[in-house]
């Protein structure tokens, strides 16, 4: 049993903004090894220009530290990072389950070569509509476009 009484889901503001910017890089550098050093600082440098109050993006604080966020744009999850301390301790879940409830979401893309973004968005219950060959900057990195089943 994993006790959250200690967490927050709070809607991000910009003071939240080099904290998740930080969850952010370690995430992908423990998450993503299938990146060449160059795409992910290329990636790292667009990252840096999102205007996140212009998603509906939450921060999961943990005493008053961002462990991990939640972006959702359309019904889409659009990010979905936690620090990877936190990684497996269903922090991930806890946070699907507000996008999904709270913000309907019920679609994800996913890159192929994520193994445990792919597998937990499966165990979630989303399922695989479409491959793509690259990704949505034109790189040869698959996404699978996911949709909640029974949605």
């Amino acid at each position: 049993m994993i006790d959250f009484q200690n967490l927050e889901l709070v809607k991000y503001t910009d003071r939240h903004r080099a904290q998740l910017l930080d969850v952010w890089e370690k995430s992908v550098l423990a998450t993503h090894d299938f990146l060449s050093p160059e795409d992910f600082q290329s990636i790292k440098a667009f990252v840096q220009t999102i205007d996140f109050n212009a998603l509906d993006v939450y921060c999961l604080l943990q005493s008053e530290e961002v462990i991990g966020f939640l972006g959702v744009a359309e019904h889409k999850v659009e990010m979905l990072f936690l620090s990877p301390d936190h990684i497996g301790k269903g922090f991930g879940r806890k946070m699907m389950d507000f996008a999904v409830n709270e913000l309907k979401a019920d679609l994800v893309d996913v890159n192929e070569h994520n193994s445990q973004a792919v597998d937990f968005y499966k165990k979630y219950g989303f399922e695989t509509y479409e491959r793509t060959d690259q990704d949505d900057q034109g790189k040869d990195y698959p996404l699978l476009r996911m949709k909640l089943a029974n949605k």
